[in-house]
């Protein structure tokens, strides 16, 4: 599970003094524990799936920062939530390329009969239960709206 292999490298940044690093796994690690509450209290546990899903949003969380940071010129502060960005995708599955992310969302549209921007809500619910994790649901929207127009 996730939550072991980020305690192992907390260790591991720890005795290697790498304070960045150290830092934005322990906000994953609190990330996911807060996650693993709320889902206790509904009943169940924390799936491989749940801890994917808490950091995608955090990679997402560090995106929007770095953009509004850039734009209110505060490079700084955009370089630091780089720095995490690239820590946290370390831990997510690799993403796929634009030709191959475009190839299975074709397939995906052909299998679905889809023909129009009407279908699309069709096409985005098979493709983001396939490629959870893979993608980014904006770039697999995008993909998708050109691939229908």
């Amino acid at each position: 599970m996730i939550a072991d292999v980020l305690q192992e490298h907390m260790k591991e940044a720890l005795r290697a003094g790498e304070k960045d690093r150290l830092r934005t796994i322990r906000s994953l690690r609190a990330d996911l524990q807060q996650a693993a509450i709320e889902q206790r209290q509904s009943g169940g546990a924390l799936s491989e799936a749940d801890e994917l899903k808490v950091l995608q949003k955090a990679a997402k969380q560090r995106t929007d920062a770095i953009a509004q940071y850039e734009e209110a010129g505060r490079e700084d502060l955009a370089a630091k939530e780089r720095a995490e960005l690239e820590v946290i995708r370390r831990y997510l599955p690799e993403q796929l390329s634009d030709e191959a992310l475009r190839t299975r969302l074709q397939d995906l549209v052909d299998a679905t009969g889809a023909s129009s921007m009407q279908d699309m809500g069709r096409v985005m619910g098979q493709a983001m239960q396939q490629l959870r994790g893979k993608a980014d649901g904006a770039r697999i929207s995008s993909i998708v709206k050109e691939l229908l127009s």
